[in-house]
């Protein structure tokens, strides 16, 4: 597995696997009337600026077409979106896209990065070398509600 940088014109294909890897992998997190508000099939215009304005991994699914996701943001030096198709979970592929996110996070000057995790994403992060700061409240526009996040750092 190999990872790459997404293009912009991959943007819907990225919003359709957020939106599949969410709908299946927090159930046990938040109600479902939130995980379909935070899920619309209409993507946001900010989700194509971010896939062009910052650096965007892809992992390939063995046809070629992205099947894992994520990316740095480099306004606030956090992981962002690491999200994988249900049908490829448990391969290793996100894990390859945290290690490119932390090497890009390196070769940019970043020291410490940040993120916001989901109840049930917490555990991968953590193998990851990521710390809990403290459980939080995410106000969420696309849920119109308030998610129950935890905010780890790791040093780089």
């Amino acid at each position: 597995m190999k990872v790459r940088r997404a293009s912009p014109d991959e943007a819907q294909a990225l919003w359709r696997i957020r939106n599949q890897a969410i709908r299946h992998g927090c159930k046990s997190s938040y109600d479902e009337k939130i995980i379909a508000a935070w899920t619309p099939e209409r993507m946001p215009a900010g989700y194509s600026k971010a896939v062009a304005e910052n650096p965007f991994f892809v992992v390939d699914c063995p046809s070629g077409k992205p099947a894992s996701t994520g990316f740095l943001d480099l306004s606030s030096g956090s992981v962002e979106a690491i999200f994988t198709l249900p049908s490829f979970a448990g391969q290793g592929m996100a894990g390859i896209i945290m290690e490119a996110i932390k090497k890009e996070a390196r070769e940019r000057g970043f020291t410490k990065l940040t993120l916001s995790s989901t109840p049930n994403a917490a555990t991968f992060y953590e193998k990851h070398g990521f710390i809990l700061v403290r459980e939080s409240l995410y106000p969420s526009t696309l849920a119109k509600a308030s998610l129950r996040c935890m905010d780890m750092y790791c040093s780089l």
